[in-house]
């Protein structure tokens, strides 16, 4: 097949660190190409390199698109020629509607004022092609994620795309909206256009690639043909990490102590419509060293459920009681949660977990200053000291902690998170979706850390929409379904079969 984009020799340093070292990459015209790596491994780096995000001048190499050396200057430069990048963060504006974000920037207009009735025409017939029957009124905040990464694909498509890069698409999808996204990837295809996508998730990488190439520490290791069968996630995974990953998940001993977090009838309300009942009247207990995993698909209130029972973080006229050690605990603010023992990382680490623009330093300490002041001052050296142990406890991969933390990767992000939470010495830990949008090497890691804090006899609640992840890492797993427990099973009868069953029963 013809080669639409060759990237030859591609390096790109940053001060102190070369992100890219002598990267080729080549697509063929009308395939699917996917690009997999560690967090940290020059993926996205690269990305931004073609889009123009980094313009030409600031990396080596040569760029051949569509059978001629390009040297984009910025991303207009890039989107002018057809090749349009949807990042991991949506670029889209909440309180507009949708056809005010497809067309934002590259207006239907007519002597600077702009055509609303062509601007909704054409709004319509782009929603039509990606699946969506909003109307093209609706405000983009009332949109869920995967429609909104819908709503980005739109947009791409309204300027014409030729080669439409992705950049984790469905790290933050359900299932179901992960595979529409995928339906939608292959008959984009079969429409001629060609796109490179960026996952961490083999599965689907097997499902829609034709080609995968595998970046590990800045440079190219290989280049696998899908078409020709053979094409095994150990394979994918041995190149990304460079060693075999034969049991994806550390083995533990499963020892359960004494009940440490006890729920009774735990109730929550929406906390703007007032007749919406979030959770119904849930319990559940959790003992020492042990792992409970909750399930659910979007939406069943999982997120609700973690938020609520920390510091009422989430939810109005909240109602049932909270124990830690057979006593019961205020739990009513944040501050007394995490006196009473419990801390939370959130599924959404950029936006509630971290300050992305202060360093590595100040995130770990943030939720128990205390611990690093005298008199009311922080004591910058105890604070460097603390931010220290935890970065070569948990291997966080940073030249010093006065990093900042928006520098580093998605695994290495959500490894400040967990040391931020653990420098508060908690009985009980609720981690939400915590290896979302990072790869397996990095899972890895993460699965350890629960496994040590099991070990150590900690109280540990796992809320995730991977079933693989939940079977291979809890003792139990409660299944729930709007704002209910719908069922609970036994780390040794549970399988993905046993937990749809129960959702859908319901």
């Amino acid at each position: 097949m013809t080669a639409l984009l060759e990237m030859r020799h591609i390096t790109k340093t940053f001060p102190g660190v070369k992100a890219l070292d002598d990267v080729s990459l080549a697509v063929a015209e009308g395939e699917i190409h996917a690009i997999c790596g560690e967090n940290g491994a020059g993926k996205s780096t690269l990305m931004k390199v073609l889009s123009g995000v980094y313009p030409a001048g600031s990396y080596d190499g040569e760029i051949v698109y569509a059978g001629e050396t390009v040297h984009f200057t910025g991303i207009r430069d890039s989107e002018e020629r057809g090749i349009i990048i949807i990042h991991q963060e949506l670029a889209l504006v909440p309180l507009l509607t949708i056809a005010e974000n497809i067309f934002l920037g590259n207006e239907r207009a007519s002597r600077g004022v702009i055509d609303w009735p062509e601007t909704f025409r054409q709004t319509e017939g782009l929603l039509a092609k990606v699946g969506l029957r909003e109307t093209p009124g609706t405000r983009v905040e009332s949109l869920g994620v995967g429609k909104q990464q819908l709503v980005e694909i739109a947009k791409a498509l309204s300027k014409n795309v030729r080669l439409l890069i992705l950049d984790e698409p469905t790290a933050a999808l359900s299932e179901s909206d992960s595979q529409a996204l995928l339906d939608l990837l292959l008959e984009l295809k079969a429409q001629g256009v060609t796109s490179i996508i960026i996952s961490h998730k083999l599965n689907e990488v097997r499902r829609v690639a034709d080609s995968v190439t595998v970046i590990r520490d800045g440079a190219t290791i290989s280049t696998l043909d899908a078409r020709e069968g053979g094409l095994t996630e150990d394979r994918i995974v041995r190149d990304m990490v460079g060693r075999d990953m034969a049991h994806r998940y550390p083995a533990r001993q499963r020892r359960a102590g004494d009940t440490v977090f006890d729920l009774r009838n735990w109730s929550v309300w929406h906390p703007e419509h007032a007749d919406r009942q979030m959770i119904r009247d849930l319990s559940m207990t959790v003992r020492a060293g042990e792992v409970v995993g909750i399930a659910g698909l979007m939406g069943s209130g999982r997120t609700e459920l973690a938020m609520s029972i920390f510091g009422r973080s989430y939810g109005r006229r909240i109602s049932g009681e909270v124990r830690m050690h057979g006593r019961p605990v205020d739990v009513s603010t944040v501050d007394r949660a995490i006196s009473a023992g419990l801390a939370y990382v959130t599924e959404d680490r950029k936006t509630l977990g971290l300050i992305l623009e202060d360093t590595i330093r100040r995130n770990t300490v943030l939720a128990n200053l205390g611990a690093v002041s005298q008199r009311g001052v922080i004591e910058e050296g105890r604070e460097t000291e603390v931010a220290e142990g935890y970065r070569r406890m948990l291997n966080i991969r940073t030249p010093s902690v006065f990093q900042k933390v928006v520098n580093l990767s998605g695994g290495n992000q959500q490894k400040v998170v967990l040391a931020k939470w653990l420098f508060t010495e908690p009985d009980l830990l609720i981690l939400d979706e915590p290896t979302r949008g990072i790869d397996v090497g990095a899972k890895y890691e993460i699965y350890s850390i629960i496994n040590d804090l099991s070990a150590a006899g900690k109280a540990v609640i796992l809320i995730s929409s991977e079933m693989p992840e939940l079977l291979g890492m809890c003792d139990c797993i409660h299944v729930m379904n709007e704002g209910r427990f719908v069922g609970e099973l036994a780390a040794e009868a549970a399988s993905q079969e046993a937990i749809m069953s129960m959702i859908v029963r319901e």
